[in-house]
């Protein structure tokens, strides 16, 4: 059987790692801080010290990471990813990061004669541990097809295009994960404003054509805000700023997304930073309250 790396063991990436045990997989794993995985070790996870000893132990190498200075810093230097890539080996880099950068990584692999592709998921914890991602992946259709029977694991995955092209299209749809977030916090607070219990207008409004997957799932969140987020307002609006730079480069107008933009960092500046995207209510009702500060 193929012997998988992990890199980036946090909420997203460790319960990635743990599935693949759980499928049977020899998985080699490092992250920052090894007590927090001290679980996934007892479950099996082969300990490595390095991005580069993980990815000199695998045949596939995946990483979970939160940003493009992360990504970078994984994967340069003597121990980074790329010292440990050999021919033939494929690198599925699942975070969300600048369709720029990853290119560029994506070429130096190609140097060291393996394959990145951009892997980018639709979904959050809840996804992982069923396993229903939507995968969109960008790169070689060789790799592709190489790692695609390994990826059912985690949900479904779609070639997309070239380097890059899965990430652009994980931008798209997290353009409308901020934005119907928003809408729906946006149509909750005019309901509980005008008198109407919140619990039903959160019933009514999930069970009407705008409940999609998403508001769905979020529905007990809004009611019930929790300490763990599943999808933090920091990590939504460095995906929007990707969205809106990504724009700019293409001459293609954002406004939604920039509206979006601007409620996320209020949200940071009312301390919501590391809380659930579901928190967009709350700020709202703050402000509708009079009490923004």
């Amino acid at each position: 059987m193929t012997t998988l790396g992990f890199v980036g063991l946090g909420h997203m990436g460790g319960n990635m790692a743990a599935r693949f045990l759980a499928a049977g997989y020899t998985v080699y794993g490092e992250s920052r801080q090894r007590r927090e995985v001290d679980d996934l070790v007892r479950e099996g996870l082969q300990w490595r010290d390095t991005p580069r000893e993980v990815a000199e132990a695998a045949d596939v190498v995946f990483t979970s990471v939160p940003d493009d200075s992360v990504l970078e810093s994984v994967a340069s230097g003597p121990d980074g990813i790329l010292a440990g890539l050999t021919d033939g080996k494929v690198w599925v880099d699942m975070s969300t990061v600048s369709p720029d950068v990853s290119r560029e990584i994506a070429e130096r692999a190609s140097g060291a004669g393996a394959a990145m592709l951009d892997a980018p998921v639709s979904g959050s914890v809840p996804q992982v541990e069923s396993g229903t991602l939507t995968i969109m992946v960008g790169g070689s259709e060789q790799a592709y097809a190489q790692v695609e029977p390994i990826l059912r694991e985690l949900g479904t995955a779609t070639h997309i295009g070239e380097n890059g092209e899965g990430l652009v299209l994980k931008l798209a749809i997290n353009i409308s994960l901020a934005v119907q977030m928003l809408a729906f916090a946006e149509g909750l607070t005019l309901a509980e404003r005008a008198g109407i219990d919140r619990k039903l207008a959160v019933d009514v409004m999930t069970q009407s054509p705008i409940g999609s997957p998403m508001l769905k799932a979020r529905a007990q969140l809004v009611l019930d805000l929790p300490d763990d987020a599943w999808f933090d307002l920091q990590l939504m609006q460095k995906d929007v700023a990707l969205a809106l730079e990504t724009g700019r480069r293409l001459r293609v107008p954002l406004p939604s997304a920039a509206t979006a933009d601007q409620m996320l960092t209020l949200g940071r500046a009312l301390g919501y930073e590391h809380r659930d995207i579901a928190a967009l209510f709350e700020v709202l009702m703050r402000l509708a309250e009079g009490n923004p500060a």
